[in-house]
């Protein structure tokens, strides 16, 4: 949690001037201000390449998990959350009769004597950002929000005194397994206890009064956005569930003027789509997609072109078209797991006599770098989807082939015989060497039975099309 001292900057528009909560957010900047705050290159250090002690070469590859290499997206999502912090905040300047009413009634209670400067009136609206699970979506909401910093304690603004000194910007809540408004609602009630370190509240038994105890926490403290994380959890079926937790956060919208930001796997987005109301509330402030990369985006580009520079080995390896397809396959455009096998392909090839980095290296590297990843559905699926032109990566292969036989990779480490020998075939024996289910993928398993029990084994296997022994013959 990052609190701070409220600093004021002269908001933009005039109708956001003399806001203290608009002009203690961090000031305007530019794209390219953005993007250089949520880039982080790690320092290469080119001179250790050339260290005789490989342990500190090794060792010198653990900075490759500090690389961040942000996506146009990341400055999209910036731009919607900080203009729905302002629009949330610009019905709550801390000086007019207006908040003061809504600090002390309910909506529903307030009194029929309109304050001089108009009854509360919310302008919040929802955010989403949807994402297949791996792609990077919580790292990067993650940096997005950390711009901001959680709370920014105000004492005096141009003179006047502040009643109210405390300003929760933003806080991330998971929305319950069980689609439960008491379950998200105690979460964040602790939320903000934590935050404001005044002991913990006891929840109200009742829903009625524990909803009425979160929205007194939220207005006095001034909350900015509430980020909702794993919001597919609302497609579990539960009697009323989803709609009563649909409700309550609504009700958090209209009543209190809070910004939500939801972010969730796929199935939200088909829970979205079955009301207008829940469709429009959510994609008020902004629709987001993160999807994984493709192996020809400008994106997969910057960021292998930025990764495979961060080397301790001391040869350098150039990035041929055969190495980037092959990393992408692996990781299937994932950039956590892209990071974890060149860190252990370096590790494989430091200190063996022969350093450079091949195809044989990188798949040898990712049997350990992704060892469970590699066997869960998401990442088959997502193999299975990737359409590389394999016309020309096999050129490509016999090209290589033929120009690396006076320099193949001899040590120990790396030499191993049982790798494919049909490029061709590679990723999916990979796939198969490693699964843990490999019962389950077995079409026939009776089938070498049947043929034993057969007079000619042979010819049974032939007269079932399971046997090519003449392709010449029987291909014709």
């Amino acid at each position: 949690m990052r609190t701070e001292q409220a600093t004021y900057h002269e908001a933009i528009l005039p109708e956001y001037r003399g806001n203290p909560w608009i002009e203690a957010l961090p000031r305007k900047v530019s794209a390219d201000e953005i993007m250089d705050k949520f880039s982080n290159y790690p320092d290469l250090d080119i001179h250790i390449r050339e260290n005789p002690d490989p342990l500190i070469r090794a060792e010198y590859t653990i900075r490759l998990k500090a690389l961040r290499q942000p996506l146009p997206l990341y400055a999209e999502v910036f731009r919607a959350i900080e203009t729905a912090l302002k629009d949330g905040y610009s019905a709550k300047n801390p000086f007019t009769p207006t908040t003061a009413q809504y600090l002390h009634y309910a909506a529903d209670e307030r009194p029929k004597i309109e304050p001089k400067t108009g009854y509360f009136e919310p302008k919040a609206e929802g955010l989403t950002l949807v994402g297949d699970s791996g792609v990077g979506k919580s790292s990067m909401l993650e940096q997005v929000l950390n711009y901001f910093p959680n709370v920014i304690v105000h004492n005096n603004y141009n003179g006047k005194k502040m009643e109210y000194q405390r300003q929760i910007v933003w806080i991330k809540v998971d929305c319950p397994h069980n689609s439960s408004v008491r379950d998200l609602c105690e979460e964040i009630l602790s939320c903000i206890d934590d935050i404001v370190q005044e002991g913990k509240t006891k929840p109200a038994t009742t829903i009625g009064a524990l909803t009425r105890q979160i929205e007194q926490k939220i207005k006095v403290n001034f909350l900015g956005m509430l980020v909702i994380d794993e919001m597919q959890r609302l497609t579990l079926k539960r009697t009323g569930g989803e709609n009563n937790l649909l409700n309550f956060i609504h009700t958090l919208v209209n009543k209190l003027g809070i910004p939500m930001f939801f972010c969730a796997n796929p199935p939200f987005d088909d829970t979205l789509a079955r009301t207008l109301k829940a469709a429009r509330r959510a994609e008020g402030g902004g629709y987001f997609i993160m999807k994984q990369l493709t192996r020809n985006s400008q994106e997969w580009e910057y960021f292998i072109q930025e990764l495979w520079d961060l080397h301790w080995t001391d040869i350098t390896t150039e990035l041929t078209e055969e190495l980037n397809n092959t990393i992408f396959e692996l990781s299937v455009g994932n950039l956590d797991m892209a990071h974890r096998i060149y860190r252990d392909a370096q590790r494989l090839v430091i200190g063996s006599g022969d350093e450079r980095i091949t195809v044989g290296v990188l798949q040898q590297a990712a049997l350990s770098a992704l060892g469970l990843s590699s066997k869960t559905k998401e990442v088959i699926n997502l193999r299975d989807e990737i359409t590389m032109p394999r016309r020309n990566r096999r050129v490509a292969n016999q090209t290589i082939v033929t120009e690396v036989k006076d320099t193949s990779i001899t040590s120990a480490p790396i030499a191993d015989v049982t790798r494919p020998q049909h490029p061709e075939f590679s990723a999916k024996l990979l796939e198969l060497t490693a699964c843990i289910d490999l019962l389950s993928r077995i079409e026939d398993p009776d089938l070498l039975r049947r043929g034993v029990d057969e007079e000619d084994a042979n010819e049974y296997f032939r007269g079932i099309g399971i046997l090519c022994d003449d392709p010449l013959k029987q291909l014709a």
